[in-house]
C-alpha cells in the first residue's frame, strides 16, 4: 500500500489549494441505522469532486520540463476538472479526453478552467485509449486518474482529515471507480488505525472489481452502464487491484435504483446534491448492504457533486413516483363539456393536486378523448383511495410509469 510518509507529503502540497470539506453528522441516516453516521463532504470540494487532491498532487510533483509540455488526462468529468484547475493553477497546457457521453455540465466545467475539451470514445477505456495516443503524438504528460502513487497519494488525504475531525470511527464506506480513492484511504486507515474496516462500493452496472475482488484474481466485464459516472469503469488495474487487496475488507454492490433512491434522499433529508458515485455508499447503507453493529461509527465519503441537471430532474420525477407521492394515469372520457371537470371536482375532493395535464381526442374513438394526468399525492394509501373513487364513479384507467 502506498506509504503513509507520501500521503502526508500530499497533505502539505494540497494545503490552502483545496478545501478540509466537513465530516458532518448525518442524523437522518444515522436514524436509518441506529447507528452514528458522518458524511464526508466532498461533493462541495472545490471542483465538486475529490479528484482535485490527486491531480494537483500529481501535477505537484512533475519536474519543470514535464511541466512545460503540458499535461493530458482521461476522465468521466471530475478527475478532469481537477487536472484542469490544476493545470491552470501552475499556468500550464491541458487537454482532456472525456466519453462521449460526458454531462455537459463537466464538459463545460473543464472549458472554463481553461482546458481543451476532447469528447472521444463510449466510455472511460476508449477514452483512455486515445488520451495514451494522444499524449505520444503530442509529447504530452499524461495524468492517470487512479493508477499513479502520487494521485492515490492526493486522495488519501482526505482520510488524514477525516482522523482529525473524528478518530473514533469504526467503519468507513468508500465508492470504487478505478479505485484510487479507497487505495489511498485505506492505506492511511491501515496505517494508522488497523482495525478500522474499509468498505467499498461498486455499481452494479460496472462491477469488475466487485468479482475480482471476490475471486482474488482480475474479472473482466464487457461493457458498463450505470447512472453513477463517476465510477462507471470497465477494467480493472493491476496496481489498484494490489492495493485494495491489501487494505480493503470487503466490496459491495449497488444497482441504479438504489442509488437513484439514495441521491434524492440526501437532496430532500440532507439537503446535499450529490452525484451517483458519491450516492453509491449512502444506498449500501440504506439497503443493508453490509453489516453494522448498533451505535456503530460510520463514515461515508460522498465523493462528488457535479450531477447533470437533467439527470437530477428525471431521478427525483421517478424517485417521487416509487415514493407513492406521484400517480400518472389515462383514462377515456365523453368528449362533452363539463367531463374533465366532473373527473377533476372528483380528484380535488380527494386532495390530489393535478400537476400536469393532457388532452388528446386524435387517437381515440369519435366522441372521446383520452386525457393524461399526473397528480401529486401523499403517500401508498392516498393512491388506492384515488383508484377505488374512480372505479365506484365508473372510469376505466390505465396507469403509467
Amino acid at each position: 500500500m502506498i506509504a503513509l510518509s507520501k500521503i502526508m507529503d500530499a497533505s502539505r502540497r494540497l494545503n490552502g489549494v483545496v478545501q478540509n470539506t466537513k465530516l458532518a453528522f448525518a442524523p437522518r441516516l444515522s436514524a436509518k441505522r441506529e447507528a452514528n453516521v458522518y458524511v464526508k463532504q466532498e461533493n462541495l470540494q472545490n471542483t465538486g469532486s475529490f479528484k482535485l487532491r490527486g491531480a494537483f498532487n500529481k501535477i505537484a510533483t512533475l519536474s519543470d520540463d514535464e511541466k512545460n509540455r503540458g499535461v493530458i488526462a482521461a476522465s468521466a468529468g471530475n478527475h478532469a476538472q481537477g487536472v484542469a484547475y490544476s493545470a491552470k493553477h501552475f499556468g500550464i497546457k491541458a487537454v482532456i479526453v472525456m466519453p462521449e457521453s460526458t454531462p455537459l455540465l463537466k464538459v463545460m466545467g473543464v472549458k472554463e478552467l481553461g482546458a481543451e475539451a476532447i469528447l472521444k470514445g463510449n466510455n472511460y477505456d476508449e477514452s483512455y485509449a486515445y488520451a495514451l495516443e494522444y499524449a505520444k503524438e503530442n509529447n504530452l504528460c499524461f495524468i492517470h486518474p487512479f493508477a499513479d502513487d502520487e494521485v492515490i497519494a492526493g486522495q488519501g488525504t482526505i482520510a488524514l482529515e477525516m482522523i482529525e475531525a473524528e478518530n473514533n470511527l469504526n467503519t468507513i464506506v468508500v465508492p470504487i471507480g478505478g479505485g484510487g480513492l479507497i487505495s489511498g484511504i485505506g492505506a492511511v486507515y491501515k496505517q494508522m488505525i488497523p482495525n478500522t474496516k474499509i468498505v467499498g462500493v461498486v455499481a452494479q452496472g460496472a462491477a469488475a472489481m466487485y468479482h475480482s475482488f471476490l475471486k482474488k484474481e482480475i474479472e473482466r466485464i464487457d461493457s458498463v452502464r450505470t447512472i453513477a459516472d463517476g465510477i462507471a469503469v470497465k477494467n480493472v488495474n493491476e496496481k489498484n487491484f494490489g492495493y485494495i487487496l491489501e487494505c480493503v475488507d470487503e466490496i459491495v454492490m449497488v444497482d441504479d435504483y438504489e442509488i437513484a433512491e439514495a441521491i434524492l434522499f440526501l437532496l430532500e433529508k440532507q439537503k446535499l446534491v450529490v452525484e451517483g458515485a458519491g450516492a453509491s455508499v449512502v444506498a449500501a447503507l440504506l439497503h443493508n448492504k453490509f453489516q453494522i453493529s448498533k451505535n456503530e461509527n460510520i463514515g461515508l465519503v460522498l465523493s462528488g457533486g457535479n450531477i447533470d441537471v437533467t439527470m437530477l430532474g428525471v431521478i427525483i420525477e421517478k424517485g417521487l413516483v416509487r415514493a407513492h407521492r406521484k400517480m400518472r394515469f389515462s383514462v377515456t372520457l365523453i368528449d362533452k363539456p363539463g367531463s374533465l371537470q366532473e373527473l377533476s371536482n372528483l380528484l380535488s375532493s380527494l386532495g390530489a393536486n393535478i400537476v400536469k395535464i393532457d388532452f388528446d381526442r386524435i387517437s381515440t374513438s369519435y366522441g372521446d378523448a383520452s386525457v393524461s394526468i399526473m397528480l401529486d399525492t401523499k403517500g401508498k394509501e392516498h393512491q388506492e383511495l384515488i383508484r377505488n373513487k374512480l372505479r365506484i364513479n365508473g372510469y376505466e384507467f390505465s396507469e403509467s410509469f
